[in-house]
């Protein structure tokens, strides 16, 4: 039970499925019973890349991604995200 109030505590990234252009990634930034949409540019060529860029520096996006949640820094209602 307390692993399970960590995982919700520090957030979890839940993949979509939808890529916007190559290396584009949307994703959902989990945040206990709430969802923020996220959005991930990176210089692949295809989602696969991207999704496998994504997962490995994952508790680093996590961070971020809720870093500017919490200053307001969303575009459209959506934290936009570059690479590391």
């Amino acid at each position: 039970m307390r692993r399970e109030t960590e995982a919700h505590a520090r957030g979890r990234i839940m993949r979509r499925t939808k890529s916007d252009a190559g290396g584009t990634i949307t994703f959902s930034l989990a945040l206990g019973a709430a969802r923020q949409i996220c959005r991930l540019t990176t210089t692949f060529q295809t989602e696969k890349q991207a999704f496998s860029y994504l997962h490995k520096y994952r508790t680093q996006f996590e961070q971020v991604a809720r870093e500017r949640l919490a200053s307001g820094e969303l575009e459209d209602g959506i934290v936009v995200l570059s690479m590391l």
